[in-house]
C-alpha cells in the first residue's frame, strides 16, 4: 500500500495532469505565460490537493483539500475548453472532457466515503479545526495589563 497514490481519484487526476502538460507543450509561444502556465498549475493543484487531503487526520480538514482539488479539476477542464474554443487543439475536447468527468466522479465518490468514515470526529468533534480570530486594536486602545 502506497497511500494516496493508490487512490483511483489520484490515478485519474494523474492522467488529467499528463494530458494538461501535453496540451500545454503544444500551445504557441505567446501562450507560454498565460494559458499554458495556468493549465499546468491547475492540473498540478488537483494532484497536490488530493495528496494533502489524504495526509490530514480530521475528515473535515481532508474534505477541504478534496473540494479544492475538485475546483482545480473544473479549472483544468475549462482550460481544455478554452484551448478548443481558440482552435489551439484539434478536436481533443470530447476525450479530455470524459477524462475530467471520470476523475470528478471518482473524486466525488471518495469524498462521499470520507464523509461516512468521519475520521477524527470522536477525538475532535464535528467542527472544522480553526485558529482563534485575532482581535487587533489601535495601540491607544490596548488595555494596560497591570
Amino acid at each position: 500500500m502506497r497511500g494516496f497514490e493508490d487512490l483511483e481519484c489520484y490515478q485519474l487526476a494523474l492522467q488529467v495532469f499528463k494530458e494538461a502538460y501535453h496540451v500545454a507543450s503544444l500551445l504557441p509561444a505567446e501562450e507560454k505565460y498565460n494559458l499554458a502556465s495556468q493549465l499546468r498549475r491547475a492540473a498540478t493543484s488537483i494532484l497536490l490537493n488530493i495528496a494533502e487531503g489524504y495526509g490530514r487526520y480530521h475528515f473535515l480538514d481532508s474534505l477541504r483539500f478534496y473540494y479544492n482539488a475538485r475546483g482545480s479539476l473544473s479549472e483544468t477542464l475549462s482550460g481544455f475548453v478554452a484551448c478548443d474554443a481558440s482552435r489551439l487543439t484539434d478536436n481533443e475536447l470530447p476525450r479530455q472532457r470524459e477524462l475530467c468527468h471520470s476523475a470528478l466522479r471518482s473524486l466525488n465518490g471518495y469524498i462521499r466515503y470520507i464523509r461516512t468514515q468521519q475520521q477524527g470526529k470522536q477525538e475532535y468533534g464535528d467542527k472544522a479545526i480553526r485558529e482563534e480570530i485575532a482581535l487587533y486594536l489601535p495601540t491607544d486602545e490596548i488595555p494596560d495589563p497591570a
